[in-house]
């Protein structure tokens, strides 16, 4: 079973893996989009604290990547994810942080998948999916704490702990929620993540 999987693993995508890949990425290349609207919404709402909005909704921004990575299971899907969402935010729906976005959706993606890594795209329980949405807040904040000069204001930590709950929350857990949704409704039958389920039984 175990020289199966590594042999799995070492193959390239299977043609249905990479349609699935680009369309997530394109999906939610548009729900990205939409966040930013529920973004700005969020900064006149909370007023003088309006700049505090977008580590609260930060999660949203990495959900792509661990969903990816846990249907296909297999090595920088999740990235690739990522970037194709950010094309998408930039190239069709104009987004003003330009071609950054696509630096800091690699930065995402890579840190949301860092924990399916290092377990060897095996471990797929609620602690990876946490960890994932961390991490991936988490190197992404360092990047844009440089861009826009976080370091040193008095808010530094309020900053940090709000994005790293917001990846907790809704790039770690709620990306589980929806791969175990999407599971139940039996579309994902031709994909690894049944198949290694099945195999795992």
């Amino acid at each position: 079973m175990a020289d199966r999987t590594k042999i799995d693993k070492g193959r390239k995508l299977p043609l249905r893996d990479i349609v699935l890949m680009v369309m997530l990425g394109v999906v939610f290349g548009f729900l990205y989009w939409a966040l930013v609207q529920a973004w700005n919404l969020l900064a006149v709402a909370m007023g003088p604290a309006g700049d505090l909005a977008q580590h609260v909704l930060l999660g949203g921004w990495l959900l792509v990547a661990p969903i990816a990575v846990a249907i296909i299971r297999r090595p920088f899907v999740g990235i690739i994810a990522e970037v194709i969402a950010s094309v998408v935010e930039v190239v069709f729906l104009g987004s003003p942080v330009g071609p950054l976005l696509m630096v800091a959706a690699a930065l995402q993606g890579a840190g949301s998948e860092l924990p399916f890594a290092i377990t060897r795209y095996r471990r797929f329980g609620w602690l990876t999916y946490a960890l994932s949405g961390l991490l991936g807040a988490g190197l992404v904040f360092v990047f844009s704490a440089f861009r826009y000069a976080w370091f040193g204001q008095d808010i530094l930590l309020l900053r940090l702990g709000l994005q790293l709950a917001s990846g907790l929350v809704l790039g770690g857990l709620l990306a589980k929620v929806i791969v175990d949704a999407l599971l139940r409704t039996g579309v994902l039958d031709q994909f690894a993540i049944v198949r290694e389920e099945r195999r795992a039984r």
